[in-house]
């Protein structure tokens, strides 16, 4: 009975958590996040908040859901996160409300910096890495049209060290859940 209490506990932080890790094994796999994991994530988010808040509940959903997208989607829109990422968050966003998910994704950004810096470090490249961070900042800094910027970023994509940031979204969410004592 101990087991069926802890699943039905906070079922739906949990759902999210397994959502999570199948979303962060398949990008750590294949380097993206499919759409088959994230529409149906952020379409399930707002039928759980419909369904508990009604459509004050729909309304916090599609704000969370919101929240999500907008934490990732100025970096998708210059070339420098993957879609599949932030339609994971989004996901976020709709199952557990915009407080819950901008905390997470700060959590998570933290841990993508950090990993980021990691696989730099085991590469051994350094000093091209860097070079081509400060390529970038420079980029972003002089052209300030973001389909100029998306342009050169899918050119240049091919020659990037890519992070799997389906990895720190999932480690950083369950995180959090665990750190507010959620799971």
């Amino acid at each position: 009975m101990q087991v069926a209490d802890f699943l039905m506990n906070n079922w739906h932080v949990k759902t999210v958590s397994v959502i999570l890790i199948l979303a962060a094994w398949i990008d750590g796999r294949d380097l993206r996040v499919p759409n088959w994991i994230t529409f149906p994530m952020v379409l399930a988010g707002l039928i759980y908040s419909t369904w508990t808040g009604g459509i004050s509940g729909l309304g916090a959903g599609v704000l969370g859901m919101c929240a999500g997208l907008l934490t990732l989607l100025p970096l998708y829109s210059v070339g420098g996160m993957g879609a599949g990422d932030v339609k994971l968050m989004a996901g976020i966003g709709a199952w557990m409300g915009w407080q819950v998910t901008l905390a997470a994704f700060a959590v998570s950004a933290v841990l993508g910096a950090g990993m980021a810096i990691v696989m730099v470090l085991c590469r051994r490249k350094t000093a091209h890495h860097y070079s081509n961070f400060l390529l970038i900042l420079s980029e972003w800094m002089s052209i300030r049209n973001p389909v100029q910027l998306s342009v050169i970023a899918a050119e240049r994509k091919p020659r990037m060290l890519l992070l799997p940031y389906g990895i720190p979204i999932c480690i950083g969410t369950i995180g959090y859940f665990w750190f507010q004592n959620m799971i």
